[in-house]
């Protein structure tokens, strides 16, 4: 859009952020650097031969900034120079300034190296244990330095996450069907039928889901994937479960069950939880596909690319298969 009407919306969002066309440092940022060269050098011509400008360019460029300060900034002895006191003062701040944005820089730079930048992961609970220390455990052996932050929550506060740009990738379950994120299947894990160890079912090794249809359930919070997950799959055998207790982890609900307060749809243990029973459940299939999410259309850093196509590169081999 131009015109009028898209020239005043720019300046009020310009000025909104403190950048207004009269703001000082909008004026003066431009100049400063030149200046500072001119009084680190004390000669106007070694620092234009420094900067690779004019020196008339240069010497016009620190008399508009002493113009727009309304104070004399060097007092001029042939090709050389001196700060005022005006002077001294601004350089000062000014090499604060410039050291800052150095640092800035850096830390830019460093963040899309992709040999020590910085990659923010997120994941779900029953992911934590195994399956993500095992990916950054292979990623690190070829890529020792790059830093993670790690984020463990639910599937849909992730995928939030991920819109608002507070992570580059995460793994979730189910995959989303937003188009506003790029999705890519890694594996499928068994969820098994988890029942007290003194159960009426638990001397057997597989059932069919309709078998508990009356016992009430332990299971996730609205809004976990597994919950939808679980919901989905009581729904195909042709009831809606009875939520006697929510939690938010999965091996909470395990102890739940081993206290007898209801059984539960829930990922394999990585080792043997006294007190419970896990069962097959051969009707429906009762599998949930865990894959890679990011933001479509967004680029990754250097160091997230890396690390999504190792991630991608481990497909069905992300889980243990039992």
């Amino acid at each position: 859009m131009s015109g009028p009407e898209s020239v005043d919306g720019g300046e009020q969002r310009y000025r909104a952020a403190g950048l207004g066309p009269e703001e000082p440092a909008v004026l003066l940022a431009p100049r400063l650097a030149q200046f500072a060269a001119v009084a680190r050098l004390e000669h106007v011509t070694q620092a234009a031969a420094l900067l690779g400008v004019p020196q008339p360019t240069l010497s016009r460029a620190v008399a508009r900034l002493e113009e727009d300060l309304g104070v004399d900034l060097l007092a001029r002895q042939g090709r050389a120079v001196r700060l005022t006191r005006a002077g001294r003062l601004l350089l000062a701040s000014v090499e604060r300034a410039l050291a800052e944005v150095e640092r800035g820089a850096a830390a830019a730079r460093a963040e899309a190296d992709p040999e020590v930048g910085l990659v923010s992961f997120g994941f779900l609970h029953t992911m934590g244990p195994d399956a993500v220390p095992a990916l950054l455990r292979g990623f690190r052996a070829e890529r020792p330095r790059v830093r993670f932050q790690l984020v463990q929550d639910y599937g849909a506060a992730m995928l939030e996450r991920l819109r608002a740009g507070e992570l580059d990738l995460c793994l979730v379950a189910p995959l989303p069907d937003d188009p506003a994120f790029a999705a890519r299947p890694l594996d499928e894990q068994r969820l098994h039928l988890v029942v007290p160890a003194d159960h009426r079912l638990a001397g057997r090794r597989r059932i069919r889901l309709a078998e508990v249809a009356e016992e009430p359930f332990v299971g996730l919070e609205q809004g976990y994937g597994l919950r939808v997950i679980t919901d989905g799959f009581c729904a195909e055998a042709g009831f809606v479960p009875r939520l006697a207790f929510e939690g938010e982890e999965a091996e909470t609900l395990r102890g739940l069950v081993a206290a007898g307060l209801g059984v539960a749809l829930l990922p394999p243990a990585l080792v043997p939880r006294p007190g419970v029973v896990e069962l097959e459940v051969t009707a429906p299939r009762t599998r949930r596909a865990i894959g890679l999410a990011w933001v479509a259309g967004r680029p990754l850093a250097p160091p997230a690319a890396a690390f999504r196509d190792f991630v991608l590169s481990r497909r069905g081999r992300l889980v243990q298969h039992d």
